[in-house]
């Protein structure tokens, strides 16, 4: 049995996911993902399984690694990186880890928003290189937090803004109703009517044809000036131009995101070196308490499967 194991969280940090792997007796041929659709193609057909991150995995290449192909398990929740549509089709389980990483996301978010309304980085900086900078920044006391995506993630993070005296707002087309009434969010159906009442907007919504690009000028238009954008969740729901656009003209405050529309970005990204920018290397759920959850979920779930176990969670049936 040959395993292709592509996410590098799972191979830097350790855990006794890498035992229980190891125990199977599979062939294991690892690469440092997320994988281009090329090179996706390049290594298909020659695996029985994918033990995947942020991976490429097209129709093209479900197609080139049919019929060996037998599973593939996602290591995370993020599933618009595999055409599940075409796994379906095809009748390829996909097999994904939810619940295992929304307090290190929440956490991330808010060490992002922090740093950002602190000026932390810049302040930091200029100590280490010898300079005695004063900034001043902002509180996030009686600030208005809107969350778009009001999942495990999404709820999570409004717990840590109602405990920084933050107001919540939030839209999710699947409500959590019980959680909303109880935590005081206030429902919005859309972001034209969510943005005008905020200060910040935290992205926890999957990426899919409705959310892609959410964030873009016409949105926008509608925003408090000022506004804090956090993202860590995909660069996707957020039209780049656009948003580039605002900061330039200084309707929107600040981007802080985990995530970029290329990783790694090239040198010439127009967000690298942008000064209302705080970018990090997709680290939101990387911390050695969540990294060994996830990976022991997304294992279990391959070893399970192809031992014919049914304690699996799969993302597709038909």
């Amino acid at each position: 049995m040959r395993i292709l194991l592509t996410t590098t969280s799972y191979q830097d940090t350790p855990g006794a996911h890498h035992d229980l792997l190891a125990s199977q007796g599979f062939e294991i041929h690892r690469e440092r993902g997320p994988l281009p659709e090329s090179r996706m193609l390049e290594l298909a057909g020659q695996f029985d399984a994918f033990l995947c991150g942020d991976d490429e995995i097209t129709e093209a290449v479900i197609e080139r690694a049919l019929p060996r192909l037998k599973v593939i398990s996602k290591y995370g929740i993020g599933l618009d990186k595999i055409n599940v549509e075409h796994c379906t089709k095809r009748q390829l389980p996909v097999l994904f880890t939810p619940g295992v990483n929304h307090t290190t996301v929440a956490e991330h978010c808010f060490c992002l928003l922090l740093a950002t309304v602190r000026r932390l980085v810049e302040s930091a900086n200029a100590v280490s290189n010898g300079q005695w900078k004063r900034l001043t920044g902002h509180e996030i006391h009686g600030k208005t937090m809107g969350i778009i995506g009001l999942g495990r993630i999404g709820q999570e993070v409004a717990k840590r803004a109602l405990a920084f005296g933050m107001q919540v707002e939030a839209m999710d087309v699947y409500w959590p109703q019980e959680f909303a009434q109880s935590h005081g969010v206030r429902r919005h159906e859309n972001v034209e009517s969510l943005l005008p009442q905020c200060d910040v907007i935290s992205l926890h919504a999957n990426l899919n044809e409705s959310t892609r690009h959410l964030i873009k000028a016409s949105s926008l238009a509608h925003a408090k000036k000022e506004l804090i954008v956090l993202n860590t969740s995909r660069a996707e729901l957020v039209h780049m131009p656009d948003l580039i656009s605002a900061l330039n003209e200084d309707r929107v405050a600040a981007y802080a995101t985990d995530v970029l529309d290329e990783e790694p970005p090239p040198p010439d990204h127009p967000l690298l070196k942008h000064p209302r920018a705080l970018i990090t290397p997709h680290i939101g759920s990387r911390t050695y308490e969540s990294v060994p959850r996830q990976a022991m979920r997304a294992t279990l779930n391959l070893v399970n499967f192809l031992a014919g176990h049914s304690d699996v969670i799969q993302a597709n049936r038909w």
